[in-house]
């Protein structure tokens, strides 16, 4: 075997694996977005999920791919992580059809026609003639992905005998055969198909390589079966490296595909060699043919389908146990089972919304404070974090609520709390988003070194008192279900909303005397408007609040935001003596 041998092997495998990824994503384009949308069919059974997985990791001719969309669907939401499993499960059956393909080089098509068809050297270039007809003269772009993916295919079914090619001087070699011999160590030959597949990220090209070395008849099932095996534990680097980045969910994916692979090895491993070791199987030291390669590479994949589909809950269970939810996490989480019991399942959301609107408190109390009292840089990395957590907050409670509502029974009490808290969920949100803003302004203002006029700083201190009072009082009226502290908060509102008005007005003036400057002119004019919105926002939760206390209807709520009678127009005058006394006539 000389230098030719190994140009050969090589660029039979670059051909192999270009082929395979030009099969893969002109079938990807084919199928458009049905493959997402057979996906999200496979949530409701985890049977349906196999065959699903199956179908459509043959389609792609790649369980790694199907394995990384699957992470990229739990890490966006689309998928959920206990709906993968039956997909992982039939992906690893479904990609043993490749091997079977790849076997149709080793039939015997001497004087038979239809035989010699089916060789990989004739139906491929046939293959590769359509498609490139397809490619260049198709106008529609559907046909020339038709005519790329059957190009794709004569170039991996190229690839293919070129490696077979190049392994036949291997024949002749002593020191092949002693190479080899080396691999009847199960161990051994399991971490070199682990290795050599990772290296290459495809199973299906690893088990090509090995059903290329069967082709010199000196491969033996006793080195080929551990290396089959290993080869279908190497899958996984595919998927390993695509869990990098991604949420927790969607790395327990990754462990569940590794999970299987690794059980499955080890089962192997244990039973066949000990019931080998007791019975001696006589097949072992008998040459394997590329059919054979591509029968124990279904059978590994069927066999450990069938002992640990049952299993696939303690799957699961294993994952959240290797890949630990955080503090954080587990401070999100709703329980679905509670689902079944619609009013505890309310009331833990209940639970959970009352933190939320505390986390938001707690953000506008930090942010307004680096306003006032000068820039902190742990404390505005504090306010970045808390409203992240809120966003948290809301993206959780948010869909446990609408899960719960579409697909359980609530009785009146409980679907008027859960209106309420999906009402005014994206309000408290809000709040924290404007509670942020105004830490950047701090941050701008430190960075800058910008400082305003005394003038601007009385103003911006009245105004911030007036806002944490609005959401001080916002807070008790939503956790208590007070409806008449909502009535406080409407005229408060109304100064607030005329502080801002009156401010930017008095800040113009300034800018026009060339007391301040303009750059300080952007920053302030952020904070009077993050200001007035958290105290818009803090009205819409007070008048959800009032509502469903009050069992009044739309038309009355926007009545409620806009009415003046004596009691509020009391209020207004207390809050106004309070907060903008130059505006006292």
């Amino acid at each position: 075997m000389d230098i030719f041998s190994f140009v050969t092997l090589f660029g039979g495998l670059a051909f192999f694996l270009y082929g395979m990824n030009v099969l893969s994503e002109s079938l990807k384009k084919t199928a458009g977005g049905k493959l997402e949308k057979l996906l999200r069919k496979a949530t409701d059974n985890p049977f349906k999920g196999l065959a699903i997985g199956a179908v459509i990791t043959i389609a792609i001719q790649s369980s790694s791919a199907m394995t990384v969309m699957l992470v990229g669907f739990v890490n966006s939401g689309i998928m959920e992580l206990s709906q993968t499993v039956g997909v992982i499960f039939g992906s690893d059956v479904g990609t043993t059809l490749t091997a079977w393909i790849l076997s149709l080089s080793g039939i015997d098509s001497s004087g038979n026609f239809f035989l010699r068809m089916l060789q990989p050297t004739c139906f491929s270039l046939v293959f590769a003639l359509i498609g490139i007809i397809l490619f260049m003269t198709s106008k529609r772009q559907s046909k020339k992905d038709i005519g790329t993916m059957l190009i794709g295919f004569a170039i991996l079914m190229e690839g293919m005998t070129m490696m077979s090619s190049s392994m036949a001087p291997l024949k002749e070699m002593d020191s092949f055969t002693t190479i080899l011999t080396a691999f009847n160590n199960p161990l051994l030959g399991v971490l070199a198909g682990a290795v050599v597949t990772g290296v290459i990220q495809s199973s299906a090209a690893a088990i090509g390589i090995l059903q290329s070395l069967s082709l010199t008849g000196k491969l033996t099932y006793a080195v080929a079966v551990p290396i089959v095996i290993g080869a279908n534990i190497g899958t996984c680097a595919t998927a390993v490296l695509s869990s990098i980045g991604v949420n927790r969910d969607a790395k327990r994916v990754t462990v569940i595909h590794v999970s299987i692979k690794v059980i499955g090895a080890v089962l192997w491993l244990v039973v066949f060699y000990g019931l080998n070791a007791i019975f001696d199987f006589a097949f072992m030291d008998r040459t394997i043919g590329v059919v054979g390669i591509a029968a124990f590479h279904s059978i590994f994949n069927i066999v450990n389908t069938i002992l640990l589909f049952p299993f696939s809950k303690y799957l699961v269970k294993l994952a959240h146990l290797i890949v630990k939810e955080t503090d954080e996490e587990q401070e999100f989480k709703l329980d679905e089972r509670l689902m079944l019991t619609p009013p505890i399942a309310v009331a833990e959301c209940s639970r959970s919304m009352e933190k939320m609107v505390s986390k938001a408190k707690e953000g506008l109390d930090k942010a307004t404070a680096l306003l006032l009292n000068g820039y902190d840089q742990d404390e505005y990395d504090y306010i970045k974090k808390n409203e992240e957590k809120v966003d948290s907050y809301e993206d959780h409670i948010g869909s446990y609520l609408m899960k719960l509502t579409t697909t359980h029974h609530l009785n009146v009490q409980d679907k008027n709390r859960s209106s309420k808290m999906l009402q005014a969920i994206g309000e408290v949100e809000r709040i924290a988003d404007h509670a942020s803003y105004m830490a950047n302004s701090s941050e701008e203002i430190n960075r800058k070194k910008l400082s305003f006029s005394d003038a601007a700083q009385d103003e911006l201190r009245r105004l911030i008192s007036a806002v944490q009072e609005i959401y001080t009082i916002t807070l008790d009226c939503y956790l208590k279900a007070d409806a008449s502290k909502a009535d406080e908060v409407g005229p408060l509102r109304i100064v607030i909303s005329e502080m801002c008005d009156t401010f930017k007005a008095s800040h113009v003036e300034r800018l026009a005397a060339g007391i301040c400057t303009a750059e300080q002119g952007f920053v302030f004019n952020d904070i009077l408007y993050s200001c007035g919105r958290i105290a818009d926002h803090s009205m819409n939760i007070a008048a959800i609040v009032y509502r469903f206390a009050s069992e009044t209807d739309d038309t009355y709520m926007h009545d409620f935001k806009q009415r003046r009678d004596r009691a509020s127009e009391m209020k207004y005058e207390q809050y106004l003596k309070k907060y903008n006394p130059q505006a006292v006539k």
